[in-house]
């Protein structure tokens, strides 16, 4: 429907302006006089220009799903309305893109869908997790209790998210550009130094000669180079998106020394804290190790939970297939065993995602005291190596004059 601007005056004379959602201006007239408003002006809005472009829409972050759970589960606690919560929200959203997501969702509810099956249209914003949550809030009567839980686990999870991101950020960053750097001396400062050692008239140093062929080849190569690790990139994407590819992979990661233990504890809080969160919300634990299996994010980790909810189903506890698996530690299986045998699994994982949350602090600033030193090494080894070299024949003419 199309949006109305309105400008008129309230029973005190006071000035008011808004917009309204009609089907015509009459009909805008009619819901202002309800309110007891005389519209004084009424025009229609108009379109935005880049409404169609959809890159240039703004992007729907987490804290606007966090913020929206949040402000929900508080308007239905204080006693409000499915309908009228969402409409509100509607409203007050600054987000253009998640407005309109809002706006559908409100739409499908005042027409019979339940909030979960309008929620499940838009997958890129609430996924599986928030989904079947949302249903066992509405099934059970507690959904601000869900809706508060949902916000709280989404906070730390993000708070996971970033704590990896920042520890991989410094040595990709710093990688980058020491690349960028030696292929810059290459290319343009070997090429200065190999004038000046023309006329040299002695063999170059061993070192010197080397970093010459290789500037050589980097300026008469470096389309192929780039050709080459372009092709790299895509081969290793196109292996990753087969099962089996990913498969290795993702064990090819996990084992690697430093990084390996950091992804590890991850995807162990990652898994618990999910697990725990849809299991303390009523949530079937097949279906929740279904869910959770799937947004694991590793295939190895992924296909272990797989078998786990096949033992399950034929009757067998959550921490035997576990211990089986290798992937997750004994500890974590331990855990996992004395929550099922007291009857609080929901508890026992959250407290194992709890202590994980610490173990990834501690793994991330291990992971930055050891890459610091690592990086300075590199630099110093690759730059300085480079400039030692082409400095050694001027050494040697110095000799020869002395």
């Amino acid at each position: 429907m199309p949006v109305y601007l309105w400008t008129g005056k309230n029973r005190k004379g006071e000035i008011q302006k808004g917009e309204m959602e009609s089907a015509s201006e009459e009909g805008v007239r009619t819901q202002l006089t309800r309110l007891r408003i005389t519209p004084t002006r009424i025009k229609k809005k108009p379109k935005d220009l880049l409404e169609g472009v959809t890159f240039l829409q703004p992007t729907v972050k987490q804290t606007d799903v966090i913020l929206f759970c949040r402000q929900f589960s508080t308007m239905i606690d204080a006693g409000l309305p499915i309908i009228q919560c969402l409409d509100i929200l509607h409203s007050q959203q600054e987000n253009a893109t998640f407005k309109k997501v809002l706006k559908e969702i409100k739409d499908n509810v005042e027409g019979g869908s339940t909030l979960a099956e309008s929620l499940k249209r838009f997958p890129k914003y609430f996924d599986d997790l928030f989904v079947n949550m949302v249903h066992a809030g509405e099934t059970g009567g507690i959904l601000d209790t869900i809706l508060r839980r949902l916000s709280t686990y989404m906070e730390k999870a993000a708070k996971l998210k970033s704590k990896v991101k920042g520890a991989m950020t410094y040595p990709i960053v710093t990688i980058i550009i020491a690349i960028l750097v030696l292929i810059v001396i290459l290319v343009f400062v070997i090429p200065v130094f190999q004038e000046m050692f023309a006329d040299f008239g002695k063999q170059l140093p061993l070192p010197t000669r080397i970093v010459i062929a290789m500037s050589d080849t980097v300026k008469s190569k470096i389309w192929y180079l780039l050709g080459a690790v372009i092709l790299m990139v895509l081969a290793l994407r196109k292996v990753r998106r087969t099962d089996k590819g990913r498969e290795f992979m993702d064990r090819t990661i996990l084992r690697t020394p430093v990084f390996g233990d950091l992804l590890r504890k991850v995807a162990v809080a990652k898994f618990t804290r999910t697990m725990g969160t849809m299991l303390g919300s009523g949530v079937a634990i097949l279906e929740a190790l279904d869910i959770v299996g799937k947004t694991a994010g590793n295939k190895v980790i992924e296909k272990a939970l797989t078998d786990v909810r096949t033992g399950i189903a034929e009757g067998r506890t959550m921490a035997d297939p576990l211990i089986e698996s290798g992937v997750f530690p004994s500890m974590v299986c331990q855990m996992i065993s004395v929550g099922e045998a007291t009857g609080a699994l929901d508890a026992m994982l959250t407290k194992i995602a709890d202590f994980y949350d610490e173990e990834v602090d501690q793994a991330v600033e291990n992971l930055t005291a050891l890459i610091e030193p690592f990086m300075l090494v590199f630099l110093g080894v690759t730059i300085g190596g480079l400039v030692v070299a082409m400095y050694l024949p001027i050494f040697q003419m110095a000799g020869a004059i002395s």
